[in-house]
């Protein structure tokens, strides 16, 4: 069966799709696979990225970073369920998160 994409699929078939993930990185940490944890953490956190509008989020706006406390995180555009900035007490360098790991301070 041809997997869909995560844009393609109802908040209902996210849902499901989120908690069968959750279920294999708890089974994956419980087992010590730490490569194969951090795959369906990330997983997740894009499953999660498309059940939230991108219109909530706007650039110049700073956010705390999800798994990451102390971390800051400034947007400088969107893109789909990305949000393109740099962090606050990094390098300065551009990357791209999805929004589902942005929370507002």
């Amino acid at each position: 069966m041809l997997q869909k994409r995560y844009s393609e699929m109802t908040e209902y078939e996210l849902k499901q799709e989120i908690a069968t993930l959750t279920e294999k990185a708890r089974k994956a940490e419980q087992m010590g696979m730490v490569n194969e944890f951090a795959v369906y953490e990330r997983k997740i956190a894009m499953a999660k990225a498309y059940l939230l509008n991108p219109e909530d989020f706007r650039p110049g706006d700073i956010y705390e970073i999800d798994g990451d406390p102390g971390s800051f995180f400034k947007i400088r555009y969107l893109n789909g369920v990305f949000a393109w900035g740099y962090r606050l007490n990094g390098d300065g360098s551009e990357e791209a998160l999805p929004i589902s790991l942005l929370i507002k301070p």
